[in-house]
């Protein structure tokens, strides 16, 4: 789940909380980790695949991040493609 922020920007730079962002980021991770443990304890296929798919998404975002960084992205800009990556996961563990 993504939680917007109010009126302004949804990076939190125009709300002044300029942290807003990364402490979303770190609250929303929280909740695919754990929806991902409990994919994980049931140790069944859905569950190998859920690891693979992690482990790769988890290095696909990374170089994403450094050439978003390499081609000048804000800070701001990377967390919030991080986020949009955490919300793409949440919803898929949900279902």
């Amino acid at each position: 789940m993504r939680y917007d922020f109010p009126a302004g920007s949804d990076t939190g730079v125009g709300t002044g909380l300029p942290w807003a962002a990364g402490t979303m980021l770190a609250f929303e991770a929280c909740e695919v980790i754990h929806l991902r443990l409990a994919k994980l304890a049931m140790a069944d296929a859905s569950a190998e695949r859920e690891a693979s798919l992690m482990v790769s998404e988890k290095i696909s975002a990374a170089f994403e991040a450094c050439t978003s960084w390499l081609y000048g992205a804000s800070a701001a800009s990377i967390v919030d493609r991080y986020r949009q990556h955490v919300a793409a996961n949440a919803k898929r563990l949900s279902a």
